[in-house]
């Protein structure tokens, strides 16, 4: 009975810890006439160009989508956080399928496992080309495989190539703690859990740069947010 009103007690403590924390949510916003879609072609290699049945693929470097916002920002706590914080146990899955990486813009907690999946009948070589941590370079060359790996230092971003598929392009943002989120195909991005406090909220984008916006939040606090990004001339 004791252990059971531990537990009890336990659970509503954590409850309780998670309701006084904050959100950070919001969209962000791409301003002008979009760009026209980069194809690729994947005539290069057979095996890639014959899974996409001859067709071209769709760039993600600059993905504005349907209701005028931006795919693939990287949206995180740049400043403020204070404590440490123990990476999940989980792994960061990137997956290689189609001669792609899915997905494209990713985050990842310094000790946490990045899992490499190849999931593609063909060679894949993964080259992680970091400034801060250590460079990677894996040949996958039969589907199934799997590769891990571990970042040492935080990094906003780390850049993975294909060395046998140029047009393969993904990145990882490397934080020290696990406040961060990816815009999706409506632009949104949602980060949660945060403490009560004043922080410093960058998005960055691959070929748009950098924006940032401080917020306070309060205990239990909902905050929405807007970034706008313009094309660069």
């Amino acid at each position: 009975m004791k252990k059971l009103i531990s537990i009890v007690l336990l659970f509503s403590f954590i409850s309780f810890a998670f309701a006084q924390n904050a959100t950070v949510k919001g969209v962000v916003k791409f301003s002008g006439e979009a760009p026209k879609p980069r194809l690729i072609s994947m005539k290069a290699d057979r095996q890639c160009d014959a899974i996409h049945g001859g067709k071209q693929v769709q760039a993600e470097d600059v993905v504005v989508n349907q209701n005028g916002t931006l795919k693939w920002v990287f949206v995180y706590v740049k400043e403020g956080v204070k404590g440490k914080y123990n990476p999940p146990s989980e792994p960061v899955v990137l997956d290689q399928q189609g001669c792609w990486y899915h997905p494209h813009v990713f985050g990842i907690m310094v000790g946490q496992k990045l899992e490499v999946r190849n999931s593609d009948p063909l060679l894949h070589n993964i080259h992680a080309t970091p400034k801060k941590n250590k460079p990677f370079n894996i040949g996958q060359p039969v589907k199934g495989m799997k590769s891990y790996h571990t970042f040492d230092t935080p990094e906003i971003m780390v850049p993975f190539k294909c060395d046998v598929h140029p047009w393969m392009s993904a990145y990882a943002g490397v934080l020290d703690h696990p406040f961060y989120s990816v815009t999706n195909d409506k632009g949104e991005f949602e980060i949660k859990n945060l403490p009560p406090g004043t922080y410093t909220i960058e998005a960055w984008h691959e070929r748009l740069g950098t924006q940032t916006q401080t917020v306070t939040v309060k205990a239990g606090e909902v905050k929405t947010i807007e970034f706008t990004f313009e094309r660069k001339k």
